[in-house]
């Protein structure tokens, strides 16, 4: 019999997952949890769980934290997180933690079952690029309580150098100087930078980088 485990705070959408999951397989056994710490109670008292779906707003809790909490504590329980918060950034760096999944609330309940079954056939589930929502359409994306580096939302070495001297106010023609790269150069990394925060303009990156708390502390 196939174990799920769901933390999910909000008891209705809980609720919702527990009996949607109960169609993933003719034998499926589903627990609902409401907080991050009851969770690690059932895991740690019945550990043959075979997939936990994760919730990245919990109380409490930075949801990449928990995550990551969860990917070393219990690494061979697959986990796939279940959020709202489908933007680039938040896929990417879900993904980079060790996640075996990441399935958008967007979803309808045909594709969510759809991806759960691809997690627990031993597969990586990340959406497709139309899924993932633009940053400026996104208001309610969680910030995170720990500093992200570059490198776990997607950016290169020289992207994130690109993107940190836009954080100081430079143009492209003054950030080309400071690297020692053309201009056209510059913009292509800047070009690149915008495609991995999932903006479409400077002012939008910018947001990204005080939302998300990208640390530029080590990247020259």
């Amino acid at each position: 019999m196939l174990k799920l485990l769901v933390v999910e705070d909000h008891a209705l959408v809980r609720e919702g997952l527990v009996r949607l999951l109960g169609q993933v397989d003719d034998e499926v056994s589903v627990t609902g949890k409401a907080d991050f710490e009851s969770a690690l109670t059932v895991l740690d008292t019945e550990e043959d769980f075979d997939l936990i779906l994760l919730d990245l707003a919990l109380p409490g809790i930075d949801g990449f934290a928990g995550l990551d909490i969860l990917r070393k504590r219990f690494p061979s329980i697959p986990v796939a997180v279940v959020s709202a918060y489908d933007d680039v950034p938040t896929v990417t760096r879900v993904m980079n933690l060790g996640a075996s999944g990441f399935i958008p609330k967007a979803f309808s309940g045909e594709a969510l079952l759809s991806a759960v079954r691809e997690v627990l056939d031993g597969n990586i589930f990340r959406p497709g690029p139309s899924s993932g929502a633009r940053l400026d359409l996104v208001a309610q994306v969680p910030p995170s309580n720990v500093s992200v580096q570059p490198v776990e939302i997607g950016l290169t070495d020289r992207q994130s150098q690109v993107l940190a001297l836009m954080v100081r106010g430079l143009s492209n023609r003054d950030i080309a100087e400071q690297l020692e790269l053309s201009e056209g150069t510059v913009k292509i990394h800047a070009t690149a930078v915008f495609k991995t925060l999932g903006v479409s303009s400077r002012t939008q990156a910018l947001v990204a980088v005080a939302r998300y708390g990208i640390d530029f502390e080590n990247v020259f």
